[in-house]
């Protein structure tokens, strides 16, 4: 029984309206009725078809490549349902754009996702729902609430429907310190022991490996990683543990896939037998397919999330179950 009594409406932009369908065929639903174009000299442009006065508005909106363009549809697209009257408006961000841009990481450096974050609660959203945050932290930029999912569990999922639980054969690997967090306790669902690659990185999306901490020899091991962009840390990773750790095979996952620049091409390059993402970013329509890569759904974990915030009742044990 849902107290409040308002109806719930799922709405898309142009990032990824596929996960935005799957999401609706998971809560029974239709996808919101509108449009989101571009007028001629390219500024955005929403319509919206249906009414949505007191209702409870979920925008499913990644903001990936272009992403400028999908940041301004989602910006565009919570100011028309906060002038419709929305009763709620939920910002649903699969990817969260420039959440690498969190720190000032040397002098007169802007702090790109806390600009971000301070344009989606002026836009009107009342709250966001979103996966995988590059740096946790940033949910303390907002303020309204923000829920970080966990893409981790759905990999959990898959590699003990693969390996089993707690298989001696089986290592997970950490492909930078930085990791380490994420990979422990990735580690530690699926009963494995861990190793890291530690590296110095020389300038940006170009890394040197320098060693393996932990014994990989003869292992099929498994990289875990929160973003894939050029592919180049994750590829140099993946060849120190099978080139200077002996490892049997290497598999790699990775929550969102950005496959920007040479990624494809490294990825198919690489010794990884396979790469398994998540959808939160659909696959580059303009990059040749990739044998390797493969794709599991999020749709079931943010349709549970938005049915469970849309009935006012805990999410809390989506983020470890």
């Amino acid at each position: 029984m849902i107290s409040h009594g308002k109806e719930i409406r799922v709405f898309t932009g142009n990032a990824n309206p596929e996960l935005a369908k799957n999401i609706c065929s998971e809560l029974y639903m239709s996808l919101g009725n509108a449009s989101v174009a571009q007028f001629a000299d390219g500024e955005c442009s929403i319509s919206v078809y249906e009414p949505v006065r007191g209702k409870d508005v979920f925008i499913v909106q990644s903001t990936c490549k272009p992403v400028n363009d999908n940041l301004m549809e989602l910006l565009i697209m919570c100011d028309a349902m906060r002038r419709a009257s929305a009763g709620r408006i939920t910002a649903v961000i699969p990817y969260f754009g420039y959440a690498r841009q969190d720190r000032k990481a040397k002098s007169r450096d802007p702090i790109s996702a806390k600009l971000v974050a301070n344009l989606i609660t002026a836009a009107g959203a009342d709250r966001v729902l979103t996966m995988d945050l590059h740096a946790a932290q940033i949910q303390g930029f907002f303020d309204i609430p923000v829920d970080n999912l966990m893409g981790g569990n759905l990999f959990v999922k898959h590699y003990v429907r693969r390996f089993g639980k707690g298989n001696e054969d089986v290592m997970v690997v950490s492909p930078d310190v930085g990791s380490t967090a994420r990979a422990r306790n990735f580690s530690m669902k699926l009963g494995l022991n861990m190793a890291i690659v530690d590296k110095r990185r020389e300038r940006a999306n170009q890394s040197e490996v320098m060693n393996i901490i932990g014994s990989v020899e003869g292992k099929t091991c498994i990289l875990l990683d929160d973003i894939v962009d050029t592919a180049g840390s994750l590829c140099g990773a993946a060849r120190a543990i099978k080139e200077i750790g002996g490892a049997k095979e290497v598999y790699a996952c990775a929550t969102h896939g950005v496959l920007s620049g040479p990624a494809i091409e490294r990825i198919n390059d690489s010794c990884i037998n396979e790469l398994l993402l998540l959808d939160t970013i659909p696959y580059p329509s303009d990059r040749p397919a990739c044998d390797k890569i493969r794709y599991l759904s999020t749709a079931s974990v943010f349709a549970e999330a938005i049915r469970r915030i849309y009935e006012e009742v805990s999410i809390a044990n989506m983020f470890e179950n």
